[in-house]
């Protein structure tokens, strides 16, 4: 058979091919991952979506393919599908010729005796693993794929303890990191004087053709204030007990998330997208906040999706599950879509100001810097507050810089005293 590229993603036209896991004459198993494809949104691995012999390569390593192309042609086992009835071999056959269902295929009738899956339980054989692994038990889970597939997401969310209340549409494929770029961290640097040349590919080449394209479309205004952080610096600290005992990690960027949702509500236009062709402006009834996170190889952003309806906890457990899969190279194309709003967290590292690039096609995103202690008035008396600058960007062809200003005022209400947010 031949296999094309597949539709991995909204809007998705194109990859570049990473690397290939086999090679002319190896065997394949079915479900076996066969190359890393680089795409506009993350890497993803493809499996094959039959058993059989790899006849020939028709793309190489390095190389752009339109989606629809034919990357490899496969000699399939006829004499594994002779022994399979009619119906079966019909169905397999049928489920061969669409490359982007093959990822996430409808499962035999009869489990292997180490799965004792009920037959409508649909699930990948990665995903009943991950289950068995987890001490999880598929039968307990709302699966939110493709026809009710299982996803591995779904696994780990339920294993979390803390499963998506609302669906969310599946893809078909599983993200991991280019194996082909050097981590920034670990590039060794020549002797004095030497040119070093690195490759502009992969996940550096994606963020550099989407920062251009931002700065190039977008009419970029950026807005400072600063917030005394005081009361949600208490507020952290006298939940830290409470973080331990539920293994959450609770960061000031849940607190910023939660602020963040009554004033995007109340100036619509920051929640929204341009839509350059149609000459449209979309405001967005749902509140998906993109995280950027810095991994190894890039900047990666996952998406806390419906923000508004999660609690603290759950938003903080989400940005601890969604950091760690981005920088271990698990994140899938569906953690990073759908974003309407984006914070940069850059204050971890350090710095007091910054003037962040906004997640096109969204028109706004929130740079959150250091906090420090700073002399603050409070009551006409000279205090010391936990001080922290927010860089708010804004494409001016769809913000004004009034509304910019309003926006960040009730931002910094909620934040100056959090328990405002109980009203909200």
């Amino acid at each position: 058979m031949d296999f094309k590229l597949p539709d991995i993603g909204e809007g998705v036209h194109e990859g570049e091919i990473v690397k290939w896991l086999i090679k002319t004459g190896d065997t394949l198993a079915e479900d076996q991952p066969m190359v890393e494809v680089m795409t506009d949104k993350a890497t993803v691995e493809i499996p094959s979506p039959v058993a059989g012999t790899v006849a020939e390569l028709l793309a190489s390593e390095g190389q752009t393919i339109e989606v629809g192309k034919v990357i490899i042609r496969i000699s399939e086992n006829g004499k594994q599908a002779a022994k399979k009835p009619a119906e079966k071999t019909e169905a397999k056959t049928a489920l061969a010729t669409i490359p982007a269902k093959s990822i996430e295929r409808i499962v035999e009738p009869v489990a292997p005796a180490e799965e004792p899956i009920p037959y409508h339980i649909l699930s990948t054989p990665a995903t009943r693993k991950l289950a068995r692994d987890l001490g999880v038990d598929l039968k307990t889970i709302k699966g939110t794929g493709l026809q009710g597939r299982v996803t591995k997401m779904d696994v780990q969310l339920a294993h979390e303890g803390h499963q998506a209340a609302t669906p969310r549409s599946s893809h078909n494929v599983v993200a991991v990191m280019p194996s082909v770029s050097p981590q920034r961290s670990s590039v060794a640097i020549g002797a004095r004087g030497a040119l070093q040349v690195v490759p502009l590919k992969g996940i550096r080449k994606k963020i550099a053709e989407s920062m251009a394209y931002s700065k190039h479309t977008a009419a970029h205004f950026t807005y400072v204030e600063e917030v005394d952080m005081s009361a949600v610096v208490k507020l952290r600290a006298s939940a830290q007990e409470e973080a331990q005992k539920r293994g959450v990690k609770l960061t000031y960027l849940p607190f910023i998330i939660k602020a963040l949702i009554p004033a995007l509500m109340e100036f619509p236009y920051l929640n929204s997208s341009l839509d350059d062709e149609k000459q449209e402006i979309v405001l967005k009834g749902d509140y998906n906040i993109g995280v950027a996170t810095d991994t190894p190889n890039g900047l990666m952003v996952p998406v806390i999706k419906a923000a508004d309806r999660k609690s603290i906890w759950e938003v903080a457990t989400e940005i601890q599950l969604l950091s760690e899969k981005a920088r271990t190279g698990k994140i899938s194309l569906e953690d990073l879509k759908g974003g309407t709003f984006t914070v940069t967290n850059a204050g971890s590292i350090g710095g007091v100001l910054a003037t962040p690039v906004i997640n096109h096609p969204e028109v706004a995103i929130l740079g959150v810097n250091a906090i420090r202690k700073r002399p603050v008035v409070k009551n006409d008396q000279i205090v010391i507050g936990d001080v922290m600058f927010l860089s708010l960007s804004v494409d001016h062809r769809v913000v004004d810089g009034a509304d910019a200003a309003r926006f960040m005022n009730r931002l910094i209400y909620f934040l100056s005293e959090p328990s405002r947010l109980v009203f909200a």
